[in-house]
């Protein structure tokens, strides 16, 4: 396949200023795109602008890859609908240390170059910036952006002067770059359109140079209508402090039937043919979820190691109960205690309303008399788990059909 033609069959074309995508089969294009580090960690929601961005590295393009220092400290109000509170700069620093990081893991495999805006920006003077940039950015075009109109509106939070002025950093990021690392491409994600093509805009103003944007779709849950990657207990992140590898791993496990295919285009490197027939033999039978292991494994392995993805995909045949848990080894019982509460009790009672899955005693046993109890996989009605029930002294107390609602215990 050609740039275009896989971008276009993974759906990573949302919006182009290009008159013809085809442009990306020709001669290498230096391009640039950019996370603020308004936290530590990408999310999944990044991964997909970052699989776009491996998508073109493989097929000869060059990446700059800008870490926001400058932009983090003011943030980006597109999408917001009252003011951020601002990050202090030792946070900001910290943060965009490890996003260069992750960069640095996610990439590592090409040729690439870190920047940060902070570098260009901390010793611009206020007067210099309104002369070289805001001088050459119409009023209209920054009133006429959604998020600007909504927070002016009458029932709006309203908008601050810095906020306001994100769209004119961001886009001298982008003319600064192409002045400096001949960047003609800024790739973004469908939410960062207004922001770059102001770029775009700026670049032709002052040089009559000609700069493009390539913008991804925000990715949806389709059987939700959500945006995809968040879940009951927030955001799903790539650092394996903040999101584990096995619940990384449970994440891709989860994803809906309706979904899987777009998702294995979009967030492994796996070729047409790999990925029609894991497809393939995923409809002949669903119940085994053959798309979503195969998923769950190329994402873990990319984002994390081929280690962890081996431990996350033992941890889940555990906890899913197919494997027997008393086969668990030293390592897998390790990352089992990180991801659910773990106890050391037979007494069933106490393990629910300490791994809080019952809010009382009483509640324990009720949901015991209820048959809502399983141990290792076997209803039980007993407040104490029997020897014979243990398997190698261990066992998994679980709360309806649900994994995430379980507790390891240990004799």
């Amino acid at each position: 396949m050609t740039a275009s033609q896989e971008l276009s069959w993974r759906g990573f074309i949302h919006q182009t200023t290009y008159p013809s995508i085809e442009t990306l089969d020709g001669d290498p294009i230096t391009f640039y795109w950019g996370v603020d580090p308004s936290a530590d960690s990408m999310t999944v929601g990044h991964l997909a602008a970052a699989m776009m961005v491996k998508c073109l590295m493989k097929h000869g393009h060059r990446p700059v890859l800008l870490v926001g220092g400058a932009t983090g400290l003011i943030g980006d109000p597109d999408g917001k609908s009252s003011e951020r509170e601002l990050i202090s700069f030792d946070t900001v620093q910290s943060n965009k240390a490890a996003l260069a990081e992750q960069y640095k893991h996610l990439f590592g495999g090409g040729a690439f170059k870190i920047v940060d805006n902070y570098d260009w920006f901390k010793d611009m003077h206020y007067l210099e910036f309104l002369r070289d940039v805001g001088k050459h950015v119409p009023m209209r075009q920054m009133l006429g952006r959604d998020f600007v109109s909504s927070r002016l509106g009458e029932s709006g939070a309203g908008i601050s002067y810095a906020e306001f002025s994100y769209v004119l950093i961001q886009a001298y990021d982008f003319l600064y770059q192409n002045q400096n690392y001949d960047v003609s491409l800024q790739v973004c994600g469908a939410d960062q359109w207004g922001n770059s093509v102001a770029g775009v805009d700026l670049i032709r103003r002052l040089t009559g140079k000609e700069a493009h944007v390539l913008s991804t779709p925000l990715i949806i849950n389709r059987a939700t209508g959500r945006k995809f990657g968040k879940t009951e207990s927030g955001a799903v992140w790539l650092d394996p402090n903040k999101t584990t590898p096995t619940q990384f791993y449970q994440f891709w496990m989860n994803v809906d039937d309706l979904d899987v295919e777009g998702y294995l285009k979009v967030f492994t490197e796996l070729d047409q043919q790999v990925i029609e027939d894991v497809v393939s033999r995923h409809q002949a039978d669903p119940k085994q979820r053959l798309a979503q292991e195969r998923l769950a494994a190329e994402t873990t392995a990319l984002v994390h190691d081929q280690a962890a993805m081996e431990l996350a995909r033992s941890v889940t045949a555990f906890l899913t109960g197919a494997r027997s848990i008393g086969e668990a080894d030293d390592a897998t019982v390790e990352e089992i205690r990180k991801n659910i509460p773990s106890l050391k009790t037979t007494n069933i009672v106490e393990a629910l309303v300490s791994g809080g899955l019952a809010s009382s005693n009483t509640e324990a046993r009720r949901l015991l008399q209820g048959q809502a109890i399983s141990v290792n996989g076997k209803k039980y009605s007993a407040e104490v788990v029997a020897d014979e029930d243990l398997q190698n002294g261990r066992a998994l107390i679980r709360r309806g059909k649900a994994f995430k609602d379980t507790v390891f215990i240990e004799h």
